[in-house]
Protein backbone atom coordinates (compact mmCIF):
# COMPACT_ATOMS: atom_id res chain seq x y z
CA UNK A 1 0.00 0.00 0.00
CA UNK A 2 0.89 3.60 -0.50
CA UNK A 3 1.80 5.88 2.79
CA UNK A 4 -0.03 9.05 1.00
CA UNK A 5 1.46 11.73 3.32
CA UNK A 6 3.70 13.84 3.67
CA UNK A 7 5.72 14.64 6.56
CA UNK A 8 6.27 18.52 6.09
CA UNK A 9 5.30 20.21 8.97
CA UNK A 10 7.94 22.79 10.04
CA UNK A 11 6.19 25.99 11.90
CA UNK A 12 7.28 28.05 9.10
CA UNK A 13 5.30 25.84 6.65
CA UNK A 14 2.32 25.23 8.67
CA UNK A 15 1.65 29.06 9.22
CA UNK A 16 1.67 29.07 4.74
CA UNK A 17 -0.49 26.51 5.22
CA UNK A 18 -3.46 28.61 7.38
CA UNK A 19 -2.51 31.70 5.71
CA UNK A 20 -3.35 30.84 1.89
CA UNK A 21 -6.45 29.51 2.94
CA UNK A 22 -7.82 32.15 6.08
CA UNK A 23 -10.92 32.94 3.87
CA UNK A 24 -11.45 29.26 2.16
CA UNK A 25 -14.98 30.19 0.30
CA UNK A 26 -15.89 26.54 -0.22
CA UNK A 27 -19.34 26.84 -0.70
CA UNK A 28 -21.44 23.53 -0.26
CA UNK A 29 -23.37 24.08 -3.22
CA UNK A 30 -23.18 20.72 -3.87
CA UNK A 31 -23.74 19.14 -7.68
CA UNK A 32 -25.45 16.03 -6.69
CA UNK A 33 -28.05 15.34 -9.04
CA UNK A 34 -27.00 18.00 -11.48
CA UNK A 35 -26.36 14.83 -13.54
CA UNK A 36 -27.21 11.12 -13.65
CA UNK A 37 -24.06 9.92 -11.15
CA UNK A 38 -23.24 6.38 -11.23
CA UNK A 39 -24.06 3.79 -8.66
CA UNK A 40 -22.68 1.31 -6.36
CA UNK A 41 -24.56 -0.96 -4.90
CA UNK A 42 -22.86 -2.07 -1.22
CA UNK A 43 -23.51 -5.42 -0.11
CA UNK A 44 -27.07 -5.85 1.94
CA UNK A 45 -30.62 -4.87 1.24
CA UNK A 46 -31.14 -1.73 0.20
CA UNK A 47 -27.74 -0.95 -0.69
CA UNK A 48 -27.78 0.80 -3.78
CA UNK A 49 -25.89 4.46 -3.85
CA UNK A 50 -24.92 7.23 -5.90
CA UNK A 51 -21.20 7.43 -6.71
CA UNK A 52 -20.48 11.22 -6.75
CA UNK A 53 -17.54 12.26 -9.23
CA UNK A 54 -14.89 14.61 -8.22
CA UNK A 55 -15.18 18.23 -7.10
CA UNK A 56 -19.07 17.73 -6.48
CA UNK A 57 -18.49 18.48 -3.19
CA UNK A 58 -15.47 20.81 -2.06
CA UNK A 59 -12.25 19.35 -1.89
CA UNK A 60 -13.25 15.84 -2.51
CA UNK A 61 -12.65 13.16 -5.07
CA UNK A 62 -15.61 10.42 -6.16
CA UNK A 63 -17.34 9.20 -3.01
CA UNK A 64 -20.72 7.22 -2.57
CA UNK A 65 -23.30 10.13 -1.42
CA UNK A 66 -25.32 8.80 1.72
CA UNK A 67 -27.00 12.20 1.95
CA UNK A 68 -26.27 15.67 0.71
CA UNK A 69 -26.78 17.74 3.81
CA UNK A 70 -26.22 17.42 6.40
CA UNK A 71 -23.60 15.82 4.05
CA UNK A 72 -22.71 12.20 4.90
CA UNK A 73 -19.83 11.09 2.45
CA UNK A 74 -18.49 7.26 2.42
CA UNK A 75 -15.12 6.27 1.10
CA UNK A 76 -14.83 3.82 -1.18
CA UNK A 77 -13.55 0.62 -0.55
CA UNK A 78 -10.69 0.30 -3.26
CA UNK A 79 -8.96 3.30 -1.54
CA UNK A 80 -7.89 1.13 1.44
CA UNK A 81 -6.61 -1.38 -0.63
CA UNK A 82 -4.16 1.23 -2.28
CA UNK A 83 -3.57 3.69 0.70
CA UNK A 84 -2.71 3.19 4.25
CA UNK A 85 -2.89 6.62 4.92
CA UNK A 86 -6.16 7.68 3.24
CA UNK A 87 -5.85 10.74 0.89
CA UNK A 88 -7.78 13.80 2.34
CA UNK A 89 -9.71 13.86 -0.77
CA UNK A 90 -11.50 10.98 -0.05
CA UNK A 91 -11.49 10.75 3.50
CA UNK A 92 -15.25 10.23 4.69
CA UNK A 93 -17.24 12.99 5.88
CA UNK A 94 -20.31 12.96 8.53
CA UNK A 95 -22.02 16.16 10.16
CA UNK A 96 -24.62 15.94 12.18
CA UNK A 97 -26.65 19.53 11.75
CA UNK A 98 -26.98 21.05 8.04
CA UNK A 99 -25.75 24.57 9.72
CA UNK A 100 -22.40 25.05 9.87
CA UNK A 101 -20.12 27.52 8.28
CA UNK A 102 -18.78 27.53 4.25
CA UNK A 103 -15.57 29.57 4.68
CA UNK A 104 -13.38 29.84 7.87
CA UNK A 105 -11.38 33.23 8.41
CA UNK A 106 -8.60 32.05 10.20
CA UNK A 107 -7.37 35.29 11.33
CA UNK A 108 -11.04 35.62 13.53
CA UNK A 109 -10.92 31.88 14.62
CA UNK A 110 -10.40 31.69 18.32
CA UNK A 111 -10.39 28.28 20.54
CA UNK A 112 -11.60 29.23 24.21
CA UNK A 113 -10.73 27.27 26.86
CA UNK A 114 -13.25 28.00 30.18
CA UNK A 115 -15.24 26.95 33.27
CA UNK A 116 -12.93 25.56 36.08
CA UNK A 117 -10.22 26.89 35.06
CA UNK A 118 -7.62 29.37 36.90
CA UNK A 119 -7.44 31.91 33.84
CA UNK A 120 -9.63 31.30 30.67
CA UNK A 121 -7.94 31.94 27.82
CA UNK A 122 -8.46 32.55 23.73
CA UNK A 123 -6.15 30.90 21.87
CA UNK A 124 -5.35 31.87 18.32
CA UNK A 125 -4.46 29.81 15.47
CA UNK A 126 -1.38 31.07 14.90
CA UNK A 127 -0.70 30.75 19.06
CA UNK A 128 -1.91 26.98 18.50
CA UNK A 129 0.76 26.60 16.08
CA UNK A 130 4.11 28.60 17.19
CA UNK A 131 3.30 28.71 21.06
CA UNK A 132 2.66 25.03 22.29
CA UNK A 133 4.57 21.76 21.58
CA UNK A 134 3.57 19.87 18.76
CA UNK A 135 3.06 16.24 17.98
CA UNK A 136 2.17 14.32 15.13
CA UNK A 137 0.25 11.03 15.60
CA UNK A 138 -1.47 8.72 13.42
CA UNK A 139 -4.87 7.66 14.12
CA UNK A 140 -7.68 5.93 12.75
CA UNK A 141 -11.15 8.26 12.31
CA UNK A 142 -14.11 5.84 12.12
CA UNK A 143 -17.54 6.55 12.37
CA UNK A 144 -19.42 4.94 15.24
CA UNK A 145 -21.58 3.27 13.20
CA UNK A 146 -19.09 1.97 10.38
CA UNK A 147 -20.38 -1.00 9.07
CA UNK A 148 -24.21 -0.48 10.04
CA UNK A 149 -25.42 -1.48 6.75
CA UNK A 150 -24.80 -4.87 7.46
CA UNK A 151 -25.82 -5.42 11.62
CA UNK A 152 -29.06 -8.12 11.99
CA UNK A 153 -31.75 -6.83 12.14
CA UNK A 154 -31.40 -3.79 10.73
CA UNK A 155 -31.41 -0.12 12.71
CA UNK A 156 -32.40 2.99 11.69
CA UNK A 157 -29.80 5.32 10.93
CA UNK A 158 -26.84 5.50 7.87
CA UNK A 159 -26.60 2.54 5.99
CA UNK A 160 -23.05 2.43 6.03
CA UNK A 161 -20.82 -0.07 4.29
CA UNK A 162 -17.16 -0.29 5.28
CA UNK A 163 -16.30 3.24 3.97
CA UNK A 164 -17.21 4.90 7.22
CA UNK A 165 -13.86 5.27 8.66
CA UNK A 166 -9.87 6.93 6.77
CA UNK A 167 -6.27 6.37 8.59
CA UNK A 168 -4.20 9.70 8.57
CA UNK A 169 -1.44 11.20 10.16
CA UNK A 170 -1.90 14.26 12.40
CA UNK A 171 -0.26 17.03 13.23
CA UNK A 172 -1.43 19.22 16.13
CA UNK A 173 -1.04 20.45 20.07
CA UNK A 174 -2.04 17.86 22.68
CA UNK A 175 -4.96 19.39 24.73
CA UNK A 176 -2.55 18.75 28.34
CA UNK A 177 -0.82 22.13 27.19
CA UNK A 178 -4.14 23.93 26.26
CA UNK A 179 -5.69 22.46 29.68
CA UNK A 180 -2.20 24.00 31.34
CA UNK A 181 -2.04 27.29 30.06
CA UNK A 182 -5.66 28.05 31.87
CA UNK A 183 -4.87 25.81 34.60
CA UNK A 184 -7.51 23.53 35.77
CA UNK A 185 -8.56 23.60 38.93
CA UNK A 186 -9.10 21.25 41.90
CA UNK A 187 -12.43 19.17 41.42
CA UNK A 188 -12.66 19.12 37.54
CA UNK A 189 -13.13 15.78 36.40
CA UNK A 190 -14.62 16.34 32.58
CA UNK A 191 -13.83 18.59 29.59
CA UNK A 192 -16.68 19.28 26.95
CA UNK A 193 -15.91 20.34 23.65
CA UNK A 194 -18.24 22.17 21.15
CA UNK A 195 -17.87 23.10 17.68
CA UNK A 196 -19.19 25.39 15.13
CA UNK A 197 -21.96 23.20 13.79
CA UNK A 198 -25.15 23.86 15.03
CA UNK A 199 -29.02 23.45 14.83
CA UNK A 200 -30.45 23.31 11.27
CA UNK A 201 -33.18 21.01 9.44
CA UNK A 202 -33.80 17.79 11.99
CA UNK A 203 -32.36 20.53 14.92
CA UNK A 204 -33.56 23.50 16.64
CA UNK A 205 -31.48 26.58 15.35
CA UNK A 206 -29.87 27.32 18.55
CA UNK A 207 -28.71 23.39 19.60
CA UNK A 208 -24.31 22.90 19.31
CA UNK A 209 -22.54 20.15 19.16
CA UNK A 210 -20.67 18.94 22.28
CA UNK A 211 -18.74 16.03 23.47
CA UNK A 212 -16.70 15.49 26.55
CA UNK A 213 -13.82 12.90 27.54
CA UNK A 214 -12.89 11.99 31.33
CA UNK A 215 -10.11 14.58 32.29
CA UNK A 216 -7.52 12.10 32.79
CA UNK A 217 -8.24 11.13 29.08
CA UNK A 218 -8.21 14.54 28.01
CA UNK A 219 -4.54 15.40 29.63
CA UNK A 220 -3.31 11.77 28.80
CA UNK A 221 -0.85 13.50 25.55
CA UNK A 222 -2.41 11.62 23.23
CA UNK A 223 -5.63 13.70 22.40
CA UNK A 224 -5.14 16.76 20.82
CA UNK A 225 -6.35 19.74 18.29
CA UNK A 226 -5.24 19.10 15.14
CA UNK A 227 -4.18 21.70 12.14
CA UNK A 228 -3.04 18.92 9.59
CA UNK A 229 -3.81 15.53 8.14
CA UNK A 230 -1.45 13.98 6.23
CA UNK A 231 0.92 17.05 6.34
CA UNK A 232 -1.91 19.28 5.08
CA UNK A 233 -4.84 21.73 5.59
CA UNK A 234 -7.16 19.79 6.87
CA UNK A 235 -10.48 19.62 4.41
CA UNK A 236 -13.30 21.86 5.28
CA UNK A 237 -16.03 19.24 5.65
CA UNK A 238 -13.59 17.13 7.51
CA UNK A 239 -13.38 20.21 10.31
CA UNK A 240 -10.85 23.00 8.60
CA UNK A 241 -9.28 24.57 10.70
CA UNK A 242 -8.77 22.62 13.50
CA UNK A 243 -10.83 19.26 15.18
CA UNK A 244 -10.31 17.75 18.13
CA UNK A 245 -8.66 13.69 18.26
CA UNK A 246 -9.14 11.22 20.12
CA UNK A 247 -6.93 8.41 19.01
CA UNK A 248 -8.51 5.04 19.65
CA UNK A 249 -12.34 6.52 20.74
CA UNK A 250 -15.15 6.56 17.57
CA UNK A 251 -15.01 9.57 15.76
CA UNK A 252 -18.01 10.97 17.58
CA UNK A 253 -15.53 12.74 20.43
CA UNK A 254 -13.67 14.07 17.11
CA UNK A 255 -15.26 17.36 17.39
CA UNK A 256 -14.83 19.14 13.57
CA UNK A 257 -14.05 23.06 14.06
CA UNK A 258 -13.16 23.37 17.56
CA UNK A 259 -14.06 26.51 19.07
CA UNK A 260 -14.75 25.95 22.53
CA UNK A 261 -12.95 24.23 25.72
CA UNK A 262 -14.81 23.75 28.98
CA UNK A 263 -13.57 22.41 32.27
CA UNK A 264 -16.04 21.29 34.33
CA UNK A 265 -16.80 19.36 38.00
CA UNK A 266 -19.65 16.67 36.17
CA UNK A 267 -19.98 14.28 33.13
CA UNK A 268 -21.82 15.97 30.09
CA UNK A 269 -25.56 16.69 30.01
CA UNK A 270 -26.22 17.71 26.76
CA UNK A 271 -28.19 15.66 23.85
CA UNK A 272 -24.79 14.19 22.25
CA UNK A 273 -23.61 12.56 25.41
CA UNK A 274 -26.71 11.99 27.51
CA UNK A 275 -28.69 10.87 24.84
CA UNK A 276 -27.06 9.72 21.44
CA UNK A 277 -24.10 7.90 20.95
CA UNK A 278 -25.35 4.91 24.08
CA UNK A 279 -24.23 1.74 23.98
CA UNK A 280 -25.35 -0.95 26.40
CA UNK A 281 -23.23 -1.14 29.45
CA UNK A 282 -22.08 -4.93 28.56
CA UNK A 283 -18.78 -6.41 28.34
CA UNK A 284 -19.56 -6.48 24.47
CA UNK A 285 -21.52 -3.42 24.23
CA UNK A 286 -24.27 -5.34 22.60
CA UNK A 287 -27.41 -6.42 23.87
CA UNK A 288 -30.50 -9.14 22.75
CA UNK A 289 -33.34 -7.16 20.60
CA UNK A 290 -36.07 -5.42 23.14
CA UNK A 291 -34.02 -6.79 25.89
CA UNK A 292 -35.37 -4.74 29.14
CA UNK A 293 -33.45 -3.52 31.68
CA UNK A 294 -30.17 -2.22 29.87
CA UNK A 295 -28.15 0.32 31.41
CA UNK A 296 -26.89 2.10 28.53
CA UNK A 297 -23.04 4.25 28.87
CA UNK A 298 -21.53 6.68 26.37
CA UNK A 299 -19.99 4.95 23.55
CA UNK A 300 -16.06 5.24 23.86
CA UNK A 301 -13.47 2.99 22.55
CA UNK A 302 -13.12 1.34 19.19
CA UNK A 303 -12.79 -2.10 18.92
CA UNK A 304 -10.01 -4.41 16.49
CA UNK A 305 -10.44 -4.45 12.80
CA UNK A 306 -8.91 -6.42 10.14
CA UNK A 307 -9.65 -6.24 6.21
CA UNK A 308 -8.67 -7.72 2.65
CA UNK A 309 -7.19 -5.62 0.50
CA UNK A 310 -5.71 -8.15 -2.63
CA UNK A 311 -8.63 -10.65 -3.20
CA UNK A 312 -12.12 -9.66 -3.26
CA UNK A 313 -15.34 -12.06 -3.32
CA UNK A 314 -15.63 -14.07 -6.50
CA UNK A 315 -11.45 -13.99 -7.40
CA UNK A 316 -10.18 -17.18 -8.90
CA UNK A 317 -6.82 -17.67 -7.65
CA UNK A 318 -4.87 -21.04 -8.36
CA UNK A 319 -3.88 -24.79 -6.70
CA UNK A 320 -1.24 -26.09 -5.95
CA UNK A 321 1.42 -22.77 -5.31
CA UNK A 322 1.67 -19.82 -3.06
CA UNK A 323 -0.36 -17.11 -3.32
CA UNK A 324 0.47 -13.67 -0.67
CA UNK A 325 -2.76 -12.23 0.52
CA UNK A 326 -2.58 -8.67 1.82
CA UNK A 327 -4.63 -6.53 3.84
CA UNK A 328 -4.62 -3.47 6.81
CA UNK A 329 -5.95 -4.21 10.02
CA UNK A 330 -5.83 -1.87 13.40
CA UNK A 331 -6.51 -2.36 17.07
CA UNK A 332 -9.17 0.31 18.18
CA UNK A 333 -8.38 1.09 21.10
CA UNK A 334 -5.45 -0.38 21.98
CA UNK A 335 -2.51 -1.46 19.66
CA UNK A 336 -2.71 -4.07 17.23
CA UNK A 337 -1.35 -7.21 18.60
CA UNK A 338 -2.05 -9.82 15.90
CA UNK A 339 -4.01 -10.45 12.65
CA UNK A 340 -4.90 -14.03 11.91
CA UNK A 341 -6.08 -15.73 8.33
CA UNK A 342 -8.10 -18.84 7.96
CA UNK A 343 -8.64 -20.66 4.33
CA UNK A 344 -10.85 -23.04 5.33
CA UNK A 345 -13.58 -20.96 7.05
CA UNK A 346 -12.41 -20.37 10.09
CA UNK A 347 -11.56 -24.50 10.84
CA UNK A 348 -8.09 -23.53 11.04
CA UNK A 349 -5.78 -19.95 11.71
CA UNK A 350 -2.64 -18.46 10.48
CA UNK A 351 -0.89 -15.87 11.92
CA UNK A 352 0.07 -12.90 9.23
CA UNK A 353 3.17 -11.03 9.03
CA UNK A 354 2.45 -7.42 10.10
CA UNK A 355 4.09 -4.58 8.28
CA UNK A 356 5.44 -1.19 9.55
CA UNK A 357 4.24 0.33 12.34
CA UNK A 358 3.37 3.73 12.15
CA UNK A 359 1.94 4.13 15.83
CA UNK A 360 -0.59 2.20 18.25
CA UNK A 361 -3.68 3.79 16.68
CA UNK A 362 -3.38 3.78 12.91
CA UNK A 363 -3.90 1.23 9.76
CA UNK A 364 -1.30 -1.39 9.61
CA UNK A 365 -0.78 -3.70 6.88
CA UNK A 366 -0.54 -7.38 7.02
CA UNK A 367 0.71 -10.11 4.68
CA UNK A 368 0.50 -13.80 4.64
CA UNK A 369 1.82 -16.49 1.87
CA UNK A 370 -1.13 -19.35 1.42
CA UNK A 371 -1.24 -22.17 -0.47
CA UNK A 372 -4.35 -23.67 -1.77
CA UNK A 373 -4.19 -27.54 -2.17
CA UNK A 374 -6.65 -28.24 -5.20
CA UNK A 375 -9.43 -26.48 -6.81
CA UNK A 376 -12.62 -25.79 -5.32
CA UNK A 377 -14.54 -22.88 -3.19
CA UNK A 378 -12.60 -21.53 -0.16
CA UNK A 379 -14.03 -19.00 2.47
CA UNK A 380 -10.60 -16.53 3.34
CA UNK A 381 -11.43 -15.21 6.91
CA UNK A 382 -9.35 -12.59 8.90
CA UNK A 383 -9.80 -11.55 12.45
CA UNK A 384 -7.51 -9.04 14.87
CA UNK A 385 -6.56 -9.32 18.42
CA UNK A 386 -5.53 -5.99 20.01
CA UNK A 387 -3.02 -5.27 23.00
CA UNK A 388 -6.03 -5.29 25.56
CA UNK A 389 -6.77 -8.90 24.24
CA UNK A 390 -9.91 -7.99 22.68
CA UNK A 391 -10.56 -10.40 19.07
CA UNK A 392 -12.92 -9.62 16.67
CA UNK A 393 -15.68 -12.10 16.66
CA UNK A 394 -17.38 -14.23 14.32
CA UNK A 395 -20.34 -12.45 14.34
CA UNK A 396 -21.23 -8.93 15.37
CA UNK A 397 -23.25 -8.15 18.31
CA UNK A 398 -26.50 -5.86 18.17
CA UNK A 399 -27.44 -2.55 19.82
CA UNK A 400 -30.28 -0.06 18.48
CA UNK A 401 -27.37 2.12 17.65
CA UNK A 402 -26.35 -0.45 14.88
CA UNK A 403 -22.55 0.66 16.75
CA UNK A 404 -19.59 -1.46 17.24
CA UNK A 405 -19.65 -3.61 14.07
CA UNK A 406 -16.34 -5.35 13.69
CA UNK A 407 -17.39 -8.78 12.84
CA UNK A 408 -14.74 -11.09 10.87
CA UNK A 409 -14.61 -10.52 7.40
CA UNK A 410 -14.46 -12.84 4.77
CA UNK A 411 -13.99 -13.26 0.83
CA UNK A 412 -14.97 -16.45 -0.94
CA UNK A 413 -12.82 -17.45 -3.64
CA UNK A 414 -12.42 -20.00 -5.87
CA UNK A 415 -9.61 -21.68 -6.70
CA UNK A 416 -8.48 -23.62 -10.41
Amino acid sequence: MKQCFSSEGGATRRATLLGTASIAGLALASRAGAAAPQTVTLPFANGERPIVPAGTFPQKGEMILQRTRAPLLETPFEVFRDNLFTPNDRAFVRWHMADFPESIDTAKYRIRVSGLVNKPVEITLDELMHGFPIRKIAAVNQCSGNSRGFIEPRVPGAQWAHGAMYNAMWTGVPLRHLLARAGVKAGATHVAFRSLEQGGGLYPADVRFEKAIPLSRANDGEVMIAFQMNGANLPLLNGYPVRLIVPGWYSTYWVKMLTEIEVMDHPSTDFWMATAYKIPDTPTGSMTPGEPGIKMVPINEMKPRSFFGSVTNGARLPAGRPVVVRGFAFGGGSALKSVAVSIDGGASWRPARLGQNHGAYGFRDWQIPVRFPKPGAYRLMVRATNAAGHVQPAKAGWNPGGFLYNAIEHVDVTVA
